[in-house]
């Protein structure tokens, strides 16, 4: 895998939607039309929109309406609409974008179900069956999406790294650390945050120690996963055609507030609007996340990842997706930020970091 500064092509800035207490997926009365919302997801919107999508819809259902709105058509919004095609509903989705120019569209797309999802407190122990169920779902149905035209998902080898043996970094509470969440608004330690993982092990692949005769690498410890990733344009343009094919509407409209939901010619609507449900909703228990990454010239005979220290990258069909994170920092990293705008210097930094694990041995 090529990782020089020759073959960088881009550089994304998202802001992922953390809510304390997990997606919003409650349902309230908007002048005489039913809105349920779907947005909140913290890093883990691409990875578990379908599950996600099914629940907001079920709700959507209750009161058997023969068609909706859907406000949004970022990962979430879209996967959203064709789920409720495929429950027989004539759908109109109303956004001021399409998925291309959404925030969804400047995440890293790898299978992260867990990924800054919610904290443990604020979520309460109900929130983790809820989260195993949108998991599986989401895992089950990107499945059927493998060998399409495209390669819409995929997967792909993963090598994590190390000049020293890898073991499993833990981020234990910090006695010195009196505030919280409770007490700040926005979590202040790693330990704050729910990790769920382990509830989905029995059908994702994990890591496996890769003997020293088997390692390609020219480091000497080497792990071994199988990661689901996503490529951006082969899989929203398989999601639109099925929409459209379905008869589905997207009409362009921004909203100013949540009024207007109820003059929609649609009784029943659900809200897919993400970050922006901030401002739009005055949700203010959603924090910003900032994320940032490198893109690099496709590499299709390159199609492996790599995790070394504090750098990631992945070769996928829509390019090699390159993250600079903070190992020290964790899921703290870019908490309370909500600066959109890219720095291209931390790719770059990164890349020099990444400069070691690329080596194959005899190269």
């Amino acid at each position: 895998m090529r990782g020089t500064l020759d073959q960088l092509i881009d550089v994304k800035c998202c802001i992922r939607p953390l809510r304390a207490a997990g997606p919003n997926l409650a349902a309230e009365i908007i002048g005489n039309a039913l809105v349920v919302h779907n947005y909140g997801h913290g890093g883990s919107g691409w990875s578990l929109s379908w599950g996600s999508a099914e629940v907001a819809v079920g709700k959507a259902l209750s009161v058997l309406p023969r068609e909706i709105a859907v406000v949004g058509c970022g990962i979430i919004g879209l996967t959203t609409a064709v789920v409720a095609q495929r429950a027989g509903l004539r759908v109109t989705i109303y956004a001021r974008d399409m998925i291309q120019r959404s925030r969804s569209f400047r995440a890293s797309g790898s299978f992260t179900p867990d990924s800054r999802v919610a904290l443990t407190e604020p979520a309460g122990p109900a929130f983790g069956d809820l989260w195993e169920t949108m998991a599986r779902l989401s895992w089950k149905t990107f499945r059927t999406y493998l060998g399409l035209p495209g390669n819409p998902v995929e997967f792909h080898d993963s090598y994590g790294l190390s000049d020293t043996p890898i073991e499993k970094r833990h981020y234990p509470p910090d006695p010195a650390i009196t505030d919280s969440y409770a007490t700040k608004g926005v979590p202040v330690q790693n330990s704050e945050f729910m990790h769920l993982s382990d509830r989905i092990k029995d059908i994702v692949p994990q890591a496996v120690d890769v003997p020293a005769e088997e390692n390609p690498f020219a480091l000497p410890y080497a792990q071994r996963s199988s990661q689901m990733h996503f490529n951006f344009a082969s899989y929203a343009h398989t999601l639109l055609s099925e929409f459209f094919a379905g008869g589905g509407r997207f009409v362009n409209r921004d909203f100013h507030s949540p009024a207007e939901y109820g003059q929609l010619a649609e009784k029943v609507v659900i809200n897919c609007t993400g970050y922006a449900a901030r401002d739009l909703w005055r949700d203010r228990t959603i924090i910003p996340v900032r994320g940032q990454t490198g893109w690099l010239v496709p590499q299709p005979d390159a199609n492996y990842g790599v995790r070394y220290k504090n750098v990631s990258m992945l070769s996928k069909g829509d390019g090699v997706v390159v993250q600079n994170n903070n190992p020290d920092i964790g899921e703290m990293l870019g908490v309370g930020d909500s600066m959109e705008l890219p720095d291209r210097s931390g790719i770059e930094e990164g890349l020099r970091i990444m400069a070691p694990a690329l080596v194959l041995k005899g190269a």
